[in-house]
């Protein structure tokens, strides 16, 4: 760490110890980047003289704002945050609000001020949003109006977050917007080190426990410089859509720090999509790139089908495990391949993943540029190809929790270990097999749950599906299958028979779900992932 105007340590302070911090290699020449830099000067400043001032870079219903147009409110926020609250870097910053050009404006400016950006999911209440103001200890939160009632309850709890400032609230007159029209305009950028933090990226829940990945400025650029380079590869001339949330880094990077990377435009739709707005606004607005998770793309490919995306050429997806009957459905309906990826908040994005004419059938793809994987068993042990085991990874960028014991589970060596199980075959495609301890072992056997969710998703009357392990006295765990049935279709004992039947025939019939119950819904994070351990409590 060299010094910087980093004044606030709280974060620093708080990282793991050497001993658990992971290895980060540097081997693309691209990934030599300088100690001291700050990435919204990298990432917008320095777009103006490349040749990208005049172009569209946040779009909505309502407005449009060149790169030179973006560049001027940031500081004028970033003047706010400064001058008005008095933070210094270091700091945190809360942010609370749905995907909108005014919500990216505000984390730009959060980060180009040297302050910590701490986003949140839009649909958390009061008591998660005060687990997150308890680790992170924010002074400040800028939140969108009409969101303020569950923040307002959590601060009552929490007096550490001293200030909240509304934006996007048109019926108050001291707004983010209301004083950052009274500024001049005049900032520069924090002399932020490379190596200092940009961001607390938490977790979205899955396992029911939130964690708060550290990620710094030279993390958030070497990423733009692995996965978006070289299997991404998207043109100046690309307008982006998607619906992962900004505080969900899926989100964050597909739907601002990628886009802003290439030059391209981002539009924001201002209200929740549904699979129907969607592929409405695709054509609408002519988006190119699109971000969702397997489970939208699958109901969106109804209507993509009928109405046409003639624009569109690059579908991605991650989130949760792409089921290949997803991966088909929506190759017949847009004559579009799938861009799958899996990556997590720990490392901030994707790092396994493949395009194009690289897709191999079943696979998440190789891994990214910049970085190593390998799949190894419980002591570290590399497996032989083929071999189902736990998924290692490193590169330029690796976990580091904020004060948490966790983190001797993820990084071990210096490798950082995912807790996916996967399949590494002869060409180094890697096969989703399940999280690690997902893995459902029914006597003897191993079955990954998203195995037999993609064959029942093949069969006509299942619209979705999610798939665990029971315990069971006598085989140690069956497979369990909880089903939302399309409509027209009957969840009685003759439909779990063709369903069990259907499995049987589609993949190995030690697979075949040995229960199935039929559900309304399932349990799924805001970014759409699938929340098994809810369906495990329903056992």
């Amino acid at each position: 760490m060299t010094p910087s105007a980093q004044i606030d340590r709280f974060v620093h302070d708080r990282l793991p110890p050497a001993d658990q911090l992971p290895i980060f290699r540097y081997d693309l020449p691209e990934l030599q980047l300088p100690d001291q830099l700050n990435l919204v000067e990298e990432l917008l400043d320095k777009a103006l003289s490349k040749g990208f001032a005049d172009k569209p870079m946040l779009r909505s219903p309502s407005r449009t704002l060149t790169y030179t147009e973006a560049a001027v409110e940031v500081d004028l926020i970033a003047q706010v945050l400064t001058e008005d609250l008095g933070l210094v870097p270091g700091n945190r910053v809360l942010l609370r609000g749905g995907n909108s050009v005014a919500m990216a404006l505000a984390w730009l400016a959060v980060v180009k001020a040297g302050l910590i950006a701490v986003a949140t999911m839009p649909l958390l209440r009061a008591k998660e949003l005060g687990d997150i103001i308890e680790k992170s200890q924010p002074v400040v939160a800028l939140c969108e109006g009409k969101l303020l009632d569950e923040l307002q309850t959590a601060q009552q709890a929490h007096p550490v977050l001293t200030t909240i400032l509304a934006f996007n609230r048109p019926d108050a007159s001291d707004t983010l917007e209301a004083r950052a029209a009274t500024k001049s305009g005049a900032f520069k950028a924090c002399l932020t080190a490379a190596d200092d933090i940009a961001l607390l990226a938490f977790t979205s829940g899955t396992t029911g426990k939130p964690k708060a990945p550290v990620t710094t400025h030279r993390d958030v650029l070497a990423m733009c410089q692995t996965w978006p380079r070289h299997v991404l590869q998207a043109r100046s001339d690309d307008i982006v859509i998607g619906s992962p949330p900004l505080a969900f880094t899926f989100g964050l990077g597909g739907l601002l720090i990628f886009p802003m990377w290439a030059g391209a435009s981002v539009y924001f739709h201002n209200a929740p999509y549904t699979p129907e707005t969607m592929v409405d606004v695709i054509r609408d607005i002519g988006a190119t790139i699109c971000y969702t998770a397997p489970t939208f793309y699958r109901q969106m490919a109804a209507f993509a089908k009928a109405a046409g995306v003639p624009g569109l050429r690059i579908s991605v997806s991650a989130g949760e495990a792409l089921p290949d009957a997803t991966r088909q459905l929506w190759k017949q309906a847009t004559g579009i391949e799938m861009l799958d990826g899996i990556g997590g908040t720990e490392v901030f994005h994707i790092y396994i993943s493949a395009a194009g004419e690289d897709v191999r059938r079943g696979a998440v793809g190789k891994a990214v540029p910049g970085f190593t994987a390998k799949i190894v068993d419980d002591e570290g042990n590399e497996v032989p190809r083929g071999t189902v085991g736990r998924l290692a990874i490193i590169g330029p960028v690796g976990c580091r929790y904020l004060d948490d014991p966790r983190q001797a589970d993820y990084v071990r060596n210096g490798w950082n270990y995912p807790g996916d199980a996967f399949v590494e075959d002869e060409d180094g495609y890697f096969f989703y097999q399940s999280r690690a301890d997902d893995m459902i072992v029914t006597a003897g056997y191993n079955v990954g749950g998203p195995e037999v969710e993609d064959a029942l998703l093949k069969h006509p009357a299942v619209a979705e599906c999610g798939v665990i392990g029971k315990p069971d006295e006598d085989r140690g765990m069956i497979v369990k299958a909880f089903c939302v049935l399309k409509p027209g279709h009957t969840g009685d004992a003759a439909m779990v028979k063709a369903l069990q039947d259907h499995v049987k025939a589609t993949i190995a019939p030690f697979k075949y779900p040995r229960e199935v119950a039929f559900v309304a819904t399932l349990p799924r994070t805001e970014t759409g992932k699938l929340q098994r351990f809810k369906l495990r409590q329903l056992t």
